[in-house]
């Protein structure tokens, strides 16, 4: 039994405690990754680590298995690192607070980070285990994928002589992963300018959207959910029609590829006006309360004083810049752009303005724009520039990754298929999606003849602070995955 008191999957739940000790968000992953290095050196394997903190783990075949050709197991290190605004966690230093309750896996106030943790507890337990037959193994742990999957990208492929590869980045158990989009992330950058002076009538407030589920701006793109960078530009135009206020700054959202939760803009009322700016925030909560309330129940607007501004924000935007804010939010792209002609209810193509940060002379918009299919991920990039000539900002594009495209003969998928049939008696899903995977990055740096696929126990609400995962889902998975290896003869 774990320290959790969880009885199975006993030995990945044990290791999965053991890397949730180490502080590992996208960027921060040295410790993480030493730290597997070591744990492969302990156990007497190969192991390999580049200069991006991606780390390859080589455990030799058993007995009766060494003519076999090695199989890649692969998934990422690093974590979407979210918490909710009254936690209080330092996730450069502070360890996750791990809560079992049930079947139900969580972290107490933040994400859990079983996207991609579970992989590499799934990897540690393979690795610990002398019972297990398959063939030579290449663990493949990679580095900042939540952030443009750079590990992938700059990844020494010839270290990896496999050409078969299971992925572990799915979150819906049974469902199997042949293909998904490709993307690119987007930055427009606003040059701001103050007044001069304060408005001596102004009264400072805080106005922040909140209690927003947000989730993965790939795999809950479709579900509609609000996102609360966008609402914040819908509510101060509302504002801007109906009254002067002033612009003092505005921050929202924490991650490219989550869709933003919260959202807060520092706004001066002039004190005749404070009352009827009361009165309209609270008739747009509404409205939109009223669109939201499947999706987002508890949404909110919050307007609270505001007592000393920071030397940085003490003076106000000049109207012009304000209202080329304004302007981005409503015009900028987001949510799904176009649905999929060939696969009915997928998402063909989206954007998600995850992040907008204020620094002292610039604004950001973080744009993460996903799309199975090249051209309309080019259309929606273009929008974006020209939008960002209209308005005088600054353009540019990070991390853009190629999509995973079906192959049609994969013995793979049809050996994990009859695997799963007959230890689970039901067909697998066989589904593409609208997230990105870094499968379409090794079929450039590993081999492009690389027969892959990509599974994962059930999780839930990812790259927010509800993200869960389900302890005998975990179990199954990890139960199908050693069958599948035990089983390669037959491949």
């Amino acid at each position: 039994m774990t320290e959790l008191g969880v009885n199975e999957p006993q030995a990945v739940i044990r290791n999965f405690e053991k890397i949730s000790a180490i502080p590992r968000c996208s960027g921060n992953e040295k410790a993480i990754s030493d730290f597997l290095v070591q744990f492969a050196k302990d156990l007497g394997y190969e192991a390999f680590q580049d200069k991006v903190w991606n780390v390859i783990i080589k455990k030799p075949a058993t007995e009766g298995y060494e003519n076999l050709d090695p199989v890649i197991i692969q998934g990422h290190m690093d974590m979407v690192c979210e918490k909710n605004k009254a936690t209080d966690h330092d996730f450069c230093t502070d360890p996750l607070k791990l809560v079992v309750e049930g079947n139900i896996l969580r972290a107490k106030g933040t994400t859990l980070g079983a996207d991609d943790g579970i992989a590499v507890a799934y990897c540690m337990a393979i690795l610990e285990d002398k019972t297990l037959s398959h063939p030579p193994l290449e663990m493949l742990i990679t580095t900042q994928e939540e952030t443009g999957l750079v590990g992938a990208m700059k990844l020494e492929g010839k270290k990896l002589t496999g050409r078969t590869l299971i992925n572990i980045d799915g979150e819906e158990e049974g469902v199997f992963l042949v293909s998904c989009a490709g993307g690119v992330r987007t930055k427009l950058s606003l040059p701001i300018k103050r007044k001069k002076k304060k408005n001596k009538e102004d009264i400072t407030m805080e106005l922040s959207i909140t209690g927003l589920r947000g989730g993965h701006s790939g795999a809950d793109i479709h579900k509609g959910r609000g996102n609360a960078n966008k609402l914040m530009g819908r509510l101060l135009y509302d504002l801007k029609r109906k009254m002067k206020f002033s612009l003092y700054a505005i921050e929202g959202g924490a991650k490219m590829n989550a869709i933003p939760r919260e959202c807060t803009a520092i706004v001066g009322f002039e004190k005749n006006n404070l009352e009827l700016a009361k009165k309209q925030i609270k008739k747009i909560e509404k409205n939109i309360g009223i669109e939201f309330k499947k999706t987002d129940p508890d949404f909110k607007i919050l307007l609270n004083d505001v007592k000393q501004l920071p030397e940085e924000k003490a003076l106000p935007l000049k109207k012009s810049v304000k209202n080329k804010i304004i302007h981005i939010l409503l015009n900028i792209p987001n949510g799904i752009n176009t649905m999929s002609k060939d696969i009915e209810g997928l998402v063909e193509s989206s954007n998600n303005l995850g992040v907008i940060t204020f620094e002292k002379d610039t604004i950001w918009f973080e744009n993460s724009t996903r799309s199975s299919v090249e051209s309309k991920k080019i259309e929606i990039n273009r929008r974006l520039e020209e939008l960002a000539n209209y308005t005088g900002c600054g353009f540019q594009n990070d991390s853009d990754y190629p999509g995973w495209k079906y192959r049609e003969d994969s013995n793979l998928r049809e050996h994990m298929k009859r695997v799963y049939q007959e230890l689970y008696h039901k067909e697998p899903i066989v589904e593409a999606i609208h997230a990105g995977l870094e499968c379409g990055l090794f079929l450039d740096v590993i081999s492009d003849d690389l027969d892959m696929i990509a599974i994962g126990p059930n999780m839930h609400d990812v790259h927010t602070p509800d993200e869960h995962l389900e302890l005998d889902s975990a179990a199954r998975v990890y139960n199908f995955l050693i069958e599948t290896l035990k089983r390669m003869k037959e491949m």
